[in-house]
């Protein structure tokens, strides 16, 4: 069914209910009142032109939310000791360098007393190369003296330096505690520690605190084994999550873990995703959408709401200029995110109308 019709009975209709609304005054049919209704016609539609786009089909998948592991932390005990202070809870926002907890150790106290003697073995090698160097000059004391005198305070030096390093390790140069530091920002998503609790030497492996930078996070899809074939590293992707439906976070497959779990017999694969906002949480579910093209098939395309479908066949609203408007059957291939592939009926370039679509239609097919 191709129809060309002027859109003056729709503009008509459309004015009745303005003036209606107003106190029932008559509607003039005259030039000017034409133009106004013509201006409040185009404003209240809006076009969009065909397109010829590579057709695009896509894959729904189920899966989850995680945490991005090129930006966690995960931070354990250098040593076994008993815990001083614990500066943060769970779920806490951290900056890089922040105190999350103190513990006080046997291998730190004897670092520090390390120290100790080797920042008083420093004072002295340098007081003792000072005044064997003065000696040297005033004909009191040998080369051999004043060479040995510096030697002995290069290694001095070293030494303090050596205890230095291993300190700022655990955190304090000088006292009897090690001071677990955040070492990015984030937010704190595993505490396995209290106050007061003691470590042993052999626990000290396992991880105090988790930090992760959620501002990245992944989506991690399940693909069955008809659909494997369709999902490549480098295809864009759209998630959603309960939470937030209407929000829709876009990324791309970045890895194709090519195993296939014995239990679920599904293959996972990995999307990327920005998250500034911290909406998205470790573990919450996902709906993943992966698109994928059919080969290098062209059709026309345009936006899904200017489909009207109306006794088993499907209509668009050709826009061909000011006030006139063309109802023409097009045969539909398949729609895709928000987007309608059309195998006949439109050509490249045409207008077709899209907002209040199914509202012009009535109005010049009823």
């Amino acid at each position: 069914m191709n129809r060309v019709k002027y859109a003056s009975t729709f503009l008509i209709m459309l004015a009745a209910a303005f003036f209606d609304g107003c106190g029932g005054s008559e509607v003039k049919n005259d030039p000017d009142s034409q133009e106004v209704l013509a201006d409040a016609f185009n404003k209240l539609i809006s076009l969009d032109t065909v397109k010829m786009e590579e057709v695009r089909n896509e894959i729904l998948l189920t899966g989850k939310i995680t945490f991005d592991e090129n930006h966690i932390a995960k931070i354990s005990s250098m040593s076994g000791g008993i815990v001083e202070s614990m500066n943060v809870e769970l779920g806490d926002f951290v900056r890089k360098g922040q105190v999350l907890a103190t513990i006080r150790s046997i291998e730190t106290a004897e670092y520090s007393n390390q120290f100790t003697t080797a920042s008083s073995n420093y004072e002295i090698a340098k007081k003792n190369a000072e005044l064997t160097n003065e000696m040297y000059r005033n004909g009191l004391a040998s080369e051999k003296d004043n060479l040995t005198s510096r030697q002995e305070l290069l290694k001095a030096q070293g030494e303090l330096q050596r205890i230095k390093e291993i300190l700022s390790i655990y955190g304090d140069e000088s006292a009897k505690r090690y001071t677990v530091r955040s070492p990015i920002d984030g937010i704190v998503v595993e505490r396995n520690a209290t106050k007061n609790m003691i470590f042993r030497l052999e626990d000290a492996q396992n991880a105090i605190f988790t930090i992760a930078d959620l501002r990245y996070v992944w989506a991690v899809g399940n693909v069955t084994e008809s659909d494997i074939p369709d999902v490549q590293p480098g295809y864009q992707a759209n998630v959603t999550t309960v939470s937030y439906p209407d929000k829709v976070y876009n990324g791309t497959v970045s890895r194709i873990m090519n195993v296939i779990d014995s239990a679920s017999k599904v293959m996972k694969v990995r999307i990327e995703l920005t998250n500034p906002d911290y909406l998205l949480k470790p573990e919450m579910f996902a709906n993943i959408t992966v698109f994928y093209n059919e080969g290098q098939l062209k059709l026309a395309c345009i936006p899904s709401e200017a489909i009207i479908f109306d006794r088993n066949r499907n209509y668009v609203m050709v826009f061909h200029g000011k006030g006139k408007i063309e109802t023409r059957e097009v045969e539909v291939y398949h729609p895709v995110g928000g987007k309608t592939y059309i195998e006949s009926g439109l050509k490249e370039g045409e207008k077709v109308v899209c907002k209040n679509a199914l509202v012009v239609y009535n109005a010049l097919n009823s």
